[in-house]
């Protein structure tokens, strides 16, 4: 089958991002089906197109991956105001190509929330199946950041969230609390949970720098308002405070707070930071297996992310054997806990988390034991080619091309123009049931 795949953000492995959409797009295709991916310019992405925009787009074919990327560039350095300009012109520009492009379905990925229209407009007017998969909650996360405070826009982001769910033939989440989200909006649509993955086959045999004895605890990804950066600043005085000079804490990436950040460590003199550039991602795997020791999952105190979030860094981080340290209550500390790879600290609470830092140091055995156990756990449960099969599982059986049911292979449609998806064996049914949320 055509596949029509929405993401804004889309990125090979050679940006500085996530390339979720880049790694379900290669398994369809080896699954035998073909992909056209509608993205725009991300600031940290590299599409892999490199010809000029012609009347505001270029085409070409990506690892065997035909792109369309629009010519909206995209920062999160950008104000509010003109990101959602952004957002919308995206949202446009993809509606014209959802009417005119020939595909079996149209499969849209959030974030932004406005990805989605197309999917509506598709489902609406060419009555073609609409998967939508949510990687935030809108607008719970803005409206709990207090990015946007303007109740008619909330009512309205509210309004599009619905709109999407109920429209949408099926959908997938990121997180148990994205699931319970969709759930409780529409409490009967077909539904998956597939989480971020490990990109193992980025896990070399790299040596680790053992040159210098002191402990590398490495951030990464954007320096934002949800990423409530400024708790670590906190923890590294007080490690400056406690004559503790053997830990290093590390930012690799960019964002609207970096120069904030960079200003703040320069004028209170906390020598222990280091601020790096975003480099891809295979480079960036390089660099953390030669010398991170701890990966930081660091978010700001807001109820909202605890279930309802799936960052990318987690899972990089538990690839590489990097043990965690998590500063928010949710599923995913709960799962550090669990499988003891890494520890989770109470949210806002700098001592504890100057305190864990120290722990880690102090205690090498340990930090290898829960290494081992991170990778053991992103082997088991997250392996990216594994989700990137239940991913294509769901969208082979969960539809009818014909009649749009949900009930996919057992369709009841007995029209001529029936066109259900072969589900080759009881196993294929098997692995994808394991991907629905119990």
């Amino acid at each position: 089958m055509n596949i029509l795949y929405y993401h804004q953000h889309f990125s090979t492995p050679k940006g500085a991002t996530g390339t979720r959409s880049y790694e379900f797009a290669q398994k369809l295709i080896k699954r035998g089906h073909a992909v056209t991916i509608v993205c725009g310019s991300y600031w940290i992405a590299e599409t892999g197109l490199t010809g000029v925009f012609v009347r505001g787009q270029r085409t070409g074919t990506v690892d065997g991956i035909k792109v369309i990327e629009l010519e909206l560039e995209y920062s999160n350095s950008d104000s509010f105001l003109w990101r959602t300009f952004i957002f919308f012109l995206y949202s446009l520009q993809g509606i014209k190509i959802a009417l005119k492009e020939n595909y079996d379905i149209l499969f849209a990925t959030s974030t932004p929330l406005t990805a989605g229209i197309p999917g509506i407009i598709a489902k609406i007017f060419r009555r073609k199946p609409f998967i939508f998969e949510v990687r935030d909650l809108w607008p719970e996360l803005p409206k709990a950041m207090k990015v946007i405070t303007n109740p008619i826009i909330l009512k309205l982001m509210d309004w599009l969230e619905t709109v999407s769910y109920k429209t949408a033939t099926a959908c997938i989440g990121l997180s148990p609390g994205i699931v319970d989200g969709i759930k409780k909006k529409t409490p009967n649509k077909k539904l998956a949970m597939v989480p971020n993955g490990c990109d193992l086959n980025l896990v070399y045999n790299v040596t680790k720098n053992t040159k210098d004895k002191k402990l590398i605890a490495v951030f990464t990804g954007a320096h934002g308002f949800a990423n409530g950066l400024d708790a670590v600043l906190d923890a590294a005085k007080i490690l400056i405070q406690k004559g503790e000079n053997g830990i290093e804490i590390q930012f690799i990436g960019d964002g609207v707070l970096k120069p904030k950040l960079i200003k703040r460590v320069e004028v209170e003199n906390i020598t222990n930071c280091k601020f790096i550039d975003p480099m891809p991602k295979d480079d960036l795997f390089t660099y953390l297996q030669k010398e991170a020791n701890v990966g930081l999952m660091i978010l700001d105190n807001i109820p909202a992310f605890y279930f309802g979030t799936s960052p990318n860094k987690f899972f990089d981080y538990i690839a590489l054997g990097l043990p965690v340290i998590n500063n928010y209550p949710g599923w995913l500390a709960e799962m550090i806990t669990d499988n003891n790879c890494g520890l989770a600290i109470t949210p806002r609470n700098p001592e504890a988390f100057s305190e864990a830092l120290i722990k880690m140091k102090s205690d090498r055995k340990s930090l290898v034991r829960m290494g081992q156990n991170a990778k053991q756990l992103a082997a088991s449960k997250f392996d990216r080619n594994k989700l990137s099969d239940q991913f294509v599982d769901f969208l082979e059986t969960k539809t009818c091309f014909s009649c749009d049911s949900q009930n996919g292979d057992l369709c009841l449609c007995t029209g001529a123009g029936a066109r259900r998806q072969p589900v080759t064996s009881r196993s294929t049914r098997a692995q994808t049931r394991t991907a629905d949320p119990l």
